[in-house]
């Protein structure tokens, strides 16, 4: 299964009032693995930052006069996401400003995203596993062990790559508790012999030839020790629940 993390920092919250995107940033994962194959670029909006979204992300008008605008990149940008099941944090936002930005590239080969894409939005997600709870992607990093110390400012690659670790982990990455004596991190021999980071946020998977584990049944003077018991408590204490 291939999947793109994606995310994009704009020049304001609303495209229909005339916002644009000014950075995208995406990572791909196949089956649930990062491959290390990413897309990254700023845009030129061509039209002024908003000042409440520069001092979000940083990104100002004087660096981005000399980027590509939107149709330079248009399709190197959906021909890595085309056909990936898009990943994304709050994805209406996300979405809605590259369907616009689409619809005003008229390109006959690039309709919408829905066209070429699925979506899974991680905010839905999050907001089902953690009700009543805080669950913006800092809230997330905190809550999952993911190191987020580089995200003084929003950016849509590094933000992408956050998004990955914490999907990973939100939706059954294993990983290590680090419980090592002092409350340092270790390090672990791998399934292959190579030291491995424990440091929370890995994500660990068993090695498909492993070693099954050994299952141990009861046995029948295990099992009459167990039933007598039970009726030793059911006489002390009345009725038992189990």
């Amino acid at each position: 299964m291939r999947q793109v993390v994606l995310d994009t920092e704009t020049t304001g919250l609303d495209p229909k009032t005339g916002h644009r995107i000014i950075e995208i940033g995406c990572v791909e994962l196949v089956n649930r693995k990062l491959t290390g194959r990413h897309y990254h670029q700023y845009i030129n909006p061509e039209r002024e930052v908003d000042d409440g979204a520069i001092e979000v992300h940083g990104i100002t008008n004087e660096f981005l006069v000399d980027k590509p605008v939107f149709a330079q990149v248009a399709d190197e940008f959906m021909s890595f996401c085309e056909g990936a099941e898009l990943v994304i944090h709050n994805a209406p936002f996300d979405v809605g400003f590259i369907d616009w930005e689409l619809k005003l590239l008229r390109s006959p080969r690039w309709k919408n995203v829905a066209a070429h894409c699925s979506v899974l939005d991680t905010l839905t997600m999050a907001r089902e596993k953690h009700p009543g709870q805080k669950n913006n992607l800092d809230a997330l990093c905190k809550r999952y062990f993911v190191d987020n110390s580089q995200r003084d400012l929003h950016g849509a690659l590094l933000d992408a790559e956050i998004l990955a670790d914490v999907y990973l982990l939100m939706t059954g990455g294993q990983t290590d508790l680090a419980l090592a004596q002092g409350g340092e991190s270790r390090s672990e021999e791998g399934a292959e012999g190579q030291e491995r980071d424990s440091s929370p946020g890995a994500i660990y998977r068993l090695a498909a030839d492993r070693s099954p584990l050994p299952i141990h049944q009861a046995t029948a003077e295990e099992l009459e020790a167990h039933r007598e018991m039970l009726d030793l408590l059911a006489k002390s204490a009345g009725k038992h629940f189990w």
